[in-house]
């Protein structure tokens, strides 16, 4: 009899302690409590391309599940209208292009949103040509015509880039256009350069069937971050838990993809199949190179300090004026530094 009881004893302790370890020690985010499913929709940062291949991958794979989300993924379409998506309740979680949500915040246009995890250490912003226009530097673009998305941060930015690399921005026409029409108009020599993202990269030199030159902003402006998560004031302050869980998932889903960037752009192109394998897979390796911090520090970390040289480089661009804080725009307690 008392072996039996021992041996149920011990079958009973095994079954509990099964059940209590199944959250995280760590306090970074577990299972919700009673095992309840939390929905929420998650916003990309610009329609379904690689760059934003993590969301989808972390919900095939099943991370989101993991932590007990269920999220809807939604295809963005850029700052303005991801933030007034998140503003009018749409969705919960988005991505965006850091510096300009910064930009827009300073003006205080707006301003009810906090980023809570880097995709990109750094800006992918750059200017882009085609071998044969002989631009290899920032200032052989005096006197020439470069196209870039109306309103874009690359077009706000541009001032403060042709300033640092030595060139007088008066001197270079800039035209904003739909930034789908970017590609062509390079393609077709109708402009000299364009302003555009990093991982276009391929896709222009699809377009042009030229090699293509590429003049990153980050060589003058290195501490802008790329892209970003992004959530709501409100929501950390009701349920930090869900935030915490949310950006673990996410962020799971963002090192999957740069280390399996063919399973990452399979899984996207299943979500979009009118995007291929190829450019998926393409845009993510080209980020692959900007997704993990310096020094250490995990994947999605966003350092306060270069926050606040974010702001710094804006202010003195005169594109915010002084007086934004880093903590209107960034909450660091979701990827800790260590």
């Amino acid at each position: 009899m008392g072996k039996r009881f021992s041996t149920l004893v011990a079958a009973w302790l095994a079954v509990a302690l099964a059940a209590g370890g199944c959250g995280d020690t760590d306090g970074s985010g577990g299972d919700p409590p009673g095992g309840e499913i939390d929905k929420v929709a998650y916003i990309t940062a610009f329609g379904a391309v690689g760059r934003d291949a993590f969301a989808w991958v972390a919900k095939e794979k099943g991370y989101f599940a993991e932590v007990g989300i269920e999220v809807d993924i939604k295809e963005g379409a850029g700052n303005q209208q991801n933030l007034t998506a998140l503003k009018s309740g749409q969705v919960q979680f988005g991505a965006l292009d850091f510096t300009g949500a910064v930009i827009q915040a300073g003006k205080g246009e707006f301003t009810d949103w906090r980023a809570i995890a880097a995709v990109h250490q750094q800006t992918l912003i750059s200017v882009m040509t085609t071998k044969d226009t002989n631009i290899t530097t920032p200032k052989d673009l005096q006197g020439r015509t470069i196209a870039t998305g109306s309103g874009s941060v690359t077009e706000l930015l541009f001032p403060a880039y042709a300033r640092l690399a030595g060139l007088d921005p008066a001197t270079v026409k800039i035209e904003g256009v739909q930034p789908t029409a970017l590609n062509g108009l390079m393609a077709s020599r109708r402009v000299d350069a364009l302003g555009t993202f990093l991982l276009s990269r391929g896709a222009l030199q699809t377009a042009a069937r030229k090699d293509v030159v590429v003049l990153p902003y980050s060589d003058y402006l290195p501490d802008l971050f790329g892209n970003a998560i992004i959530t709501t004031p409100s929501l950390i302050s009701k349920d930090p838990d869900l935030v915490q869980r949310f950006t673990k998932a996410a962020l799971k889903g963002l090192a999957y993809s740069i280390e399996h960037p063919d399973e990452a752009a399979t899984i996207l192109n299943k979500a979009k199949p009118t995007y291929t394998v190829a450019a998926g897979k393409g845009e993510i390796e080209a980020m692959t190179p900007h997704v993990r911090p310096a020094g250490g520090a995990p994947i999605g970390f966003l350092d306060e300090s270069r926050v606040a040289q974010t702001i710094a480089v804006l202010e003195r661009a005169n594109l915010i004026p002084s007086g934004l804080a880093p903590a209107a725009v960034v909450d660091p307690t979701f990827v800790k530094k260590s």
